[in-house]
């Protein structure tokens, strides 16, 4: 249990602050196009740089432990949660935003009462995204000492006991569909009418 949440903290703690960077850059990148193709190519380009790798160099930047396993994954989870938060509002179809001023909509209304319930479920396929990537790869966080399940699998291949090696990655595959089964559920609850739209 100690591992489980130790790995619940990583990947809490990773995800939280990815959505309060990637989420607000995500909007503000919408309202400017040459900001938005610098930035998301940016993080497209930090996608592809292997977990491991950016561990090493938090490794080398600020030593070991938890914290240096949290900015890595946090540097993970950034690029879905920015990407599809600015697809998410960066689609919404012009008509509809002067049909909400034509009707008297002032900005700020327009933003909570349109254009976030619009660009919401891409925001959530981002969330998902990231949640899901974060808790397979904080497994390396046992690397350098920030503890988790990587834990129990990195134990297992140093003993060479299979037993461990199928506890640690059966709970990393069952708390990623758990979180997965959550988050889809969390969806739901926020946005009934997608149901009813989807079902009709």
């Amino acid at each position: 249990m100690t591992a489980l949440g130790e790995h619940l903290l990583i990947t809490a703690s990773a995800v939280l602050v990815a959505c309060a960077i990637g989420i607000p850059a995500g909007i503000l990148c919408c309202k400017n196009r040459v900001v938005r193709t610098f930035v998301t190519g940016i993080f497209s380009t930090l996608r592809i740089v292997p977990s491991l790798a950016v561990l090493f160099l938090c490794i080398s930047l600020i030593g070991t432990g938890l914290w240096p396993a949290v900015v890595a994954l946090t540097l993970l989870a950034i690029p879905p949660l920015l990407i599809n938060t600015t697809l998410g509002f960066s689609g919404i179809d012009p008509a509809v935003i002067e049909t909400a001023h034509g009707m008297g909509m002032g900005r700020t209304r327009t933003f909570w009462q349109v254009k976030l319930p619009l660009a919401l479920p891409l925001v959530f396929t981002g969330f998902k995204t990231a949640t899901i990537e974060v808790i397979a790869s904080a497994t390396l966080g046992a690397y350098i000492g920030a503890g988790g399940l990587g834990t129990i699998i990195y134990t297992g291949l140093g003993l060479m006991r299979n037993d461990l090696l199928v506890i640690g990655g059966a709970s990393v595959a069952a708390l990623s569909i758990i979180s997965g089964l959550i988050i889809s559920r969390a969806e739901q609850l926020v946005l009934p009418w997608r149901n009813v739209h989807q079902v009709g």
